[in-house]
């Protein structure tokens, strides 16, 4: 009864455990207390006897899955329990337990690939309809340049439709090759001391200004941080730009300041809000606000949460409906950094 009691302990703690790895020290522990000795070990390597342990192997399908090692002085009436209950039924439950192992890991890559199958169908949707919409524009504008009766101010709002939807196109590809980076693992940033205020500065350069214009306060004393400057400044950009497009005709808000051994930058809109429950999602690549304004490829703000993230910092959105959006993006401060900061008041400091 007792060993049928152990047997059914066994299987729970074996079969019940997420990996078969995990459960094998709890098991070695039972087994120890119900044969009163004072160690039991179980392993799937293999593993020979020594001068403190003998090895009682285990066998699954004609090959070695495992071994059960117990100490060298063990009763031989103990050793024959071992070998003639515990170990057989130690046999099938490993087996049980690898085939188990095994199915999950199926699961596991078959759910990956049709992730991945989904992601790219939606990339080639999604792609396919951004491409089509600026080469649409350029070749209108080419075939109007061409006309023989155009004028000099229509030749030149043509050709700032062509440049314009260049710039849109150059955004379009980069942000498909940060995602890829990102996604591969293969973005890691290659930190140096970066000022917040010139990194929000080239962001806006590389944006459109909305109609109602940008409000910037940026604190002076905002401290230098440690990040990848290329990422950061594309993080910001994506962040602007998607602000500008949902801005209607208000203004785009960029504020800096440090608070404590944090910089928070947020960047605030005007426009319709985005609802609840969508608010984590504007983070996956692709997702769209149903009915939002503006047109985006659904990728930028997955690319600023991944180089937010991989240089150590935060971002979350905050909305009302129909109030507008703003997002904040929390950086870390190097511990040197506010050292350096706080030297020049110390020094300044009256005696």
């Amino acid at each position: 009864r007792r060993e049928a009691d152990l047997t059914a302990e066994m299987a729970r703690l074996l079969l019940g455990s997420s990996t078969t790895s995990e459960s094998l020290a709890a098991v070695g522990r039972r087994i120890a207390e119900a044969y009163r000795l004072s160690s039991v070990e179980l392993d799937l390597e293999w593993r020979a006897s020594d001068v403190r342990r003998r090895a009682l192997p285990l066998v699954v399908n004609g090959e070695r899955a495992g071994t059960v090692l117990i100490p060298r002085d063990t009763p031989e009436d103990v050793q024959q329990s071992l070998r003639g209950r515990i170990v057989p039924a130690l046999e099938a439950l490993v087996g049980a337990a690898r085939s188990r192992d095994a199915l999950e890991s199926q699961l596991i890559e078959t759910k990956a690939l049709r992730r991945s199958d989904v992601m790219k169908t939606t990339l080639l949707r999604s792609v396919s309809h951004d491409l089509r919409s600026p080469i649409t524009a350029i070749k209108a504008a080419a075939e109007g340049l061409g006309a023989s009766a155009i004028s000099d101010e229509g030749r030149e709002e043509l050709t700032s439709v062509v440049s314009g939807e260049i710039a849109r196109l150059e955004r379009l590809v980069a942000n498909l090759l940060d995602l890829s980076r990102l996604q591969s693992g293969a973005a890691e940033p290659r930190s140096d001391w970066v000022s917040v205020e010139e990194s929000v500065r080239a962001a806006l350069a590389a944006v459109p200004e909305p109609p109602g214009r940008f409000e910037v306060s940026i604190d002076p004393d905002t401290p230098l941080i440690k990040a990848d400057a290329a990422q950061l400044e594309r993080a910001l950009a994506n962040v602007v730009d998607n602000a500008t497009r949902h801005a209607g005709t208000g203004p785009v808000s960029v504020r800096v300041r440090a608070t404590g051994p944090r910089v928070l930058i947020r960047v605030g809109d005007r426009g319709p809000g985005i609802p609840k429950k969508d608010l984590e999602r504007i983070f996956e690549p692709f997702h769209r606000v149903p009915g939002g304004a503006g047109g985006g490829s659904g990728l930028g703000l997955a690319i600023t949460r991944g180089f937010v993230e991989a240089n150590g910092g935060r971002v979350r959105a905050e909305s009302e409906p129909g109030r507008g959006t703003t997002f904040t993006i929390d950086l870390p401060v190097p511990p040197e950094s506010r050292a350096r900061r706080a030297a020049p008041a110390q020094e300044g400091s009256p005696a």
